[in-house]
């Protein structure tokens, strides 16, 4: 009731021209916080309409990265550049991840396969709670920083608690040259075991 009594007579003190002003703000300000909300709201949903838009034209390259599959360009020979000896694949993917700046972690040795003269060596990798635009660079970098090396499998999901950022599951391959007897090999006919890559660092 003191507030009542308040409000009536603070309503009883003013004047006619003061009164239409309070009406006035009364009707007004439930229509300006309405039409602050409604902005608001807007310029959030306008923003996640830019991320959704930035993640589709990500996961566009991704999947083109993905779909190229291991050495692809039929205008350049890749047997020219694959030498007796494989590449460190830990060295180079941590040169790789260098650049689009985060760490990796660990990587998994697959055994060596040799098969037409040739030693495919293998590791797998996993990457987690990564931005787009990050992976889009390790991809592009592994892939292009030399012939002899390829991503030949490749999965993406996006992660659970963050939906801007990728998980990623990887396996790279570098290739090298069967050794054998005439090529300065250990003397087995070029066995597998001539062609087990150095530990990366």
């Amino acid at each position: 009731m003191a507030l009542a009594d308040s409000a009536r007579d603070f309503w009883d003190r003013i004047s006619p021209r003061e009164r239409k002003l309070v009406v006035l703000l009364a009707v007004a300000a439930p229509i300006l916080i309405a039409l602050w909300l409604g902005s608001s709201i807007k310029d959030g949903l306008d923003q996640r309409d830019q991320r959704n838009e930035q993640m589709r034209r990500a996961l566009a390259t991704l999947a083109e990265l993905k779909s190229r599959g291991p050495l692809t360009s039929p205008q350049d020979d890749p047997l020219k550049d694959i030498g007796p000896e494989p590449l460190s694949l830990d060295t180079y993917l941590d040169n790789a991840a260098k650049k689009a700046g985060f760490p990796i972690k660990t990587t998994t040795p697959h055994t060596p396969v040799t098969r037409n003269g040739f030693v495919t060596t293998s590791v797998s990798l996993n990457v987690d709670d990564l931005e787009i635009d990050k992976l889009k660079t390790f991809l592009q970098e592994v892939e292009t920083a030399s012939k002899a090396v390829a991503i030949t499998s490749l999965e993406t999901s996006r992660d659970r608690r963050d939906r801007t950022k990728i998980d990623a599951k990887l396996i790279v391959s570098t290739y090298s040259r069967e050794k054998t007897e005439a090529s300065g090999g250990d003397g087995d006919g070029g066995g597998k075991g001539s062609a087990t890559p150095k530990k990366g660092g």
